[in-house]
């Protein structure tokens, strides 16, 4: 038990070690005059893109939540799916074990709202696997109409990887869709079924997940310089890479990962410039979202005390 606990956090330590002397590597002459002068390079119209992109990322992010209840036939009000998913994702992805700090996170939410533990974990696998199929999907697509990313960042994939694969993932999407339509019977593991989801609910998860990750991408590209940007699509596979790798590191936030992914793979451009663009996705994304979330959590938390002496007056009257 005590090994369990540990582990998770043991391994995301690791991995922002391992990143940050890397990363340390890769910045030896950087600045922090560099850094400063890049920051007020980046236009107005960079900041308010960034600003937007971030509100349309986490909007998305609500979609998954809403998406799962309906495959579940749960009706939660779009107020509270809202704050709960946006709690959810910005203390899970800044703090790290996405999976298992959301589930919490979840649990407390949902299950304030009449869903069983077993409705809940449903509801947390399939915002998950929402998330990986927007991952497949925006990968394939981005390998065929990009192939020369490889060129980027074969020093962090398997060789081998090409436009094929890029046809591979976008197959493995394809068989998905045909598993919902050719209506396959549920999943029984223990007393937990699983219902393969509809045409209508597959067709919304292949919507919402690439529109979270396009704008989460475009806080990046828009804080980046014009000057040797490589374009929105080559940003947008090294972050799905990096963010990718982030995740399945467990590193709090992605600490040091991101930073290297992008900065190896943009050598056109002056470290210090990708640096203050991913200073920028922290603040937007990460950041200010977490002091929310944690200021939402808190309220809910102290209603739900709350709730016991408000019962209790009722029943009295």
């Amino acid at each position: 038990m005590t090994l369990k606990r540990y582990f998770w956090p043991v391994v995301g330590t690791l991995a922002i070690v391992f990143s940050v002397w890397l990363l340390y590597r890769e910045l030896r002459g950087l600045s922090l005059a560099d850094l400063g002068d890049s920051f007020a390079a980046i236009p107005a119209r960079g900041w308010v893109l960034a600003a937007l992109c971030t509100l349309a990322a986490y909007a998305a992010l609500a979609g998954y939540d809403r998406i799962a209840l309906m495959h579940l036939g749960r009706k939660v009000s779009w107020l509270f799916i809202a704050a709960c998913s946006f709690t959810t994702y910005a203390i899970a992805h800044t703090i790290g074990a996405s999976i298992v700090s959301g589930a919490v996170i979840r649990y407390r939410a949902y299950s304030s709202r009449g869903l069983t533990p077993q409705e809940i974990g449903v509801l947390v696998a399939f915002c998950s696997f929402t998330f990986v199929l927007g991952v497949v999907l925006l990968t394939g697509l981005v390998l065929i109409v990009e192939p020369e990313i490889i060129e980027r960042i074969d020093e962090l994939l398997p060789e081998g990887l090409s436009t094929a694969t890029g046809y591979l993932l976008l197959a493995l999407v394809g068989f998905y869709v045909l598993g919902s339509w050719l209506g396959l019977k549920p999943l029984k593991i223990g007393s937990v079924v699983l219902h393969y989801p509809r045409l209508p609910i597959v067709a919304r998860q292949l919507l919402i997940g690439p529109v979270e990750l396009l704008a989460a991408a475009g806080i990046v590209y828009f804080a980046l310089p014009e000057a040797g940007n490589p374009g929105y699509l080559v940003i947008l596979g090294i972050f799905l890479i990096s963010f990718s790798v982030a995740l399945m590191s467990h590193a709090p936030g992605g600490v040091g990962v991101l930073e290297l992914v992008f900065i190896m793979a943009l050598p056109e451009m002056d470290p210090a410039d990708v640096l203050a663009a991913l200073l920028v996705f922290r603040g937007f994304y990460l950041i200010i979202p977490f002091l929310i979330g944690v200021g939402i959590l808190f309220g809910f938390e102290r209603s739900q005390l709350a709730q016991p002496d408000l019962d209790e007056r009722e029943n009295h009257s």
